[in-house]
């Protein structure tokens, strides 16, 4: 089984999605044979990499709301983040753009080491209050995950992996993303948002379920010409 996660690094409901997939995959009998791919996708591709907002405010501005309701926002969101096991810290988290660290993402996944990577930069933003456009955030997320401090420089210095993302990006309008986390099981079945852990388990039993006692479909309208092992048919 395959899930595509279309996420930001910056959407809390992601990395909160994100943990509440890794729940309902723990006591799935066949965790081993899911394979999890996460997807590019930039909620806001032209924000700055600093500002001196904080995200309270970032939020009230969107919203058209005070800044205490946006605390209060927040707040309800960071409580969803601890029932799950995370630590949100929205009063020094560093609001910024992602498109450099979705590179880091892809390469990381050239490499074997996406899912380390993910989870490193959804931690440095959310917990660590890190700006994950710093170069050097994301030299040290690399190094950290195992991969090779100087080809991340080479990576990051360069334009590499920028078709990727865009591809990634592609692929959600052409799906009909408007939202994330999404996410796609085998192609055929999609989750929009941060769903309830029993909604992940219960769409994990129905996919494999089907894909296990799926019958072939023939598309041809005739035997045509086979053979076995009493011969062809001539």
């Amino acid at each position: 089984m395959k899930i595509e996660v279309w996420s930001d690094f910056v959407c809390p409901f992601c990395y909160i999605g994100k943990r509440r997939l890794e729940q309902a995959l723990e006591p799935f009998p066949h965790r081993e044979d899911v394979e999890i791919v996460f997807r590019s996708f930039e909620l806001d591709p032209n924000a700055p990499n600093e500002t001196p907002l904080t995200i309270h405010e970032i939020i009230a501005n969107k919203y058209g709301i005070s800044l205490e309701e946006a605390k209060r926002a927040n707040a309800d969101i960071g409580r969803q983040a601890e029932a799950v096991g995370l630590t949100f810290r929205f009063d020094t988290m560093k609001p910024t753009n992602t498109f450099d660290a979705h590179r880091l993402a892809q390469y990381a996944n050239e490499k074997g080491k996406l899912q380390d990577v993910v989870e490193r930069l959804f931690y440095a933003y959310f917990t660590e209050s890190k700006r994950i456009s710093d170069r050097t955030v994301l030299l040290d997320i690399a190094e950290a995950a195992g991969l090779d401090r100087t080809e991340a420089e080479e990576v990051l210095a360069s334009g590499r992996y920028t078709q990727e993302v865009r591809h990634d990006e592609e692929e959600a309008a052409a799906l009909g993303v408007r939202g994330v986390p999404f996410f796609v099981l085998n192609r055929k079945y999609a989750i929009s948002g941060a769903q309830p852990v029993e909604v992940f388990r219960r769409a994990l039993e129905k996919v494999w379920e089907e894909e296990q006692s799926r019958p072939l479909q023939p598309l041809s309208t005739d035997q045509g010409g086979t053979c076995t092992d009493e011969g062809c048919s001539i």
